[in-house]
């Protein structure tokens, strides 16, 4: 059962909740650590791993017609676990995110936590149920963005800080970088999501990729402003080497139409990025 729960909820989506979190203090922080922000950030990372997994197991709850045809070997359409379990799971994974979060709080009364928190799930509803911007091509990709982005400012935001400009870069290169992960997911599954109206069915699948790899850029300029501009010396850039490759050779994959290896990379650029703005703060 456990075993059904942990892939449910998506694994490596909280392993790099785990990551991100931390990432976002550490640079509101400026890599000064107390006591105090330990606590907050292992209170407040363990919230967002619960909120993920609740985001999570509601998506597969709504995409249980699609994946019985595209992915019959996942845990709803298998068998392995009923919708009734699922949705008492969503549940409770959703309550002791709160929980926790409300704890964080107690700590260190920072609103800007709460008002994340709050918005992120109003984001996370709005995708599959209600006004379902799942179903509206390029809005449900930017709606999930915006949840990436956001765990970066929560990170900040526990430990009452967001006045770091490099948080705002780490926080935007994540949504365009993942914008355009997205768009390339959605060409990867465009015949299986035949009850959604994606990008790539709108414009096409060459378009869409265009689409993908202009974002993906946009978070490799992103990248390099902070070391350009400020606040990070010019001489750190080569931290982001890894990331700047990564993000540059895409369009071989993608001139392939090779959608799975292309997101998978974004997504890799995406944390190679944030841990060369988390090493650079050191300096």
């Amino acid at each position: 059962m456990w075993r059904d729960v942990v892939e449910i909820s998506r694994l490596k989506n909280l392993i790099l909740a785990s990551i991100t979190v931390p990432l976002g203090a550490h640079i509101a922080l400026s890599g000064e650590w107390s006591s105090d922000a330990i606590i907050q950030i292992c209170i407040q990372t363990c919230s967002v791993i619960f909120f993920m997994a609740s985001g999570n197991i509601v998506n597969d709850i709504y995409d249980l017609e699609i994946d019985r045809k595209a992915h019959p070997e996942r845990v709803l359409p298998s068998g392995r676990m009923s919708i009734s379990t699922a949705k008492k799971f969503t549940l409770g994974f959703g309550l002791f995110s709160f929980v926790l979060m409300s704890i964080g709080f107690t700590l260190n009364q920072s609103w800007y936590a709460v008002l994340i928190w709050i918005l992120a799930f109003l984001l996370m509803i709005s995708y599959d149920m209600g006004w379902a911007t799942k179903q509206k091509g390029i809005l449900g990709n930017v709606v999930i963005s915006l949840l990436v982005a956001a765990v970066i400012l929560y990170g900040g935001a526990s430990v009452s800080s967001l006045s770091s400009p490099l948080l705002w870069y780490a926080s935007a290169v994540a949504f365009f970088a993942n914008l355009g992960r997205e768009i390339i997911k959605d060409c990867e599954d465009m015949e299986s999501d035949y009850n959604r109206e994606t990008l790539p069915k709108i414009v096409g699948l060459e378009k869409a990729r265009m689409y993908g790899y202009i974002s993906v850029l946009a978070s490799l300029v992103l990248l390099y402003i902070p070391h350009w501009k400020g606040p990070l010396s010019f001489g750190l850039l080569p931290l982001q080497i890894p990331a700047i490759l990564m993000l540059i050779t895409l369009n071989a994959p993608l001139m392939k139409g090779d959608d799975y290896v292309a997101q998978r990379r974004v997504r890799l650029a995406m944390l190679f990025g944030l841990l060369g703005f988390a090493v650079a703060v050191n300096f």
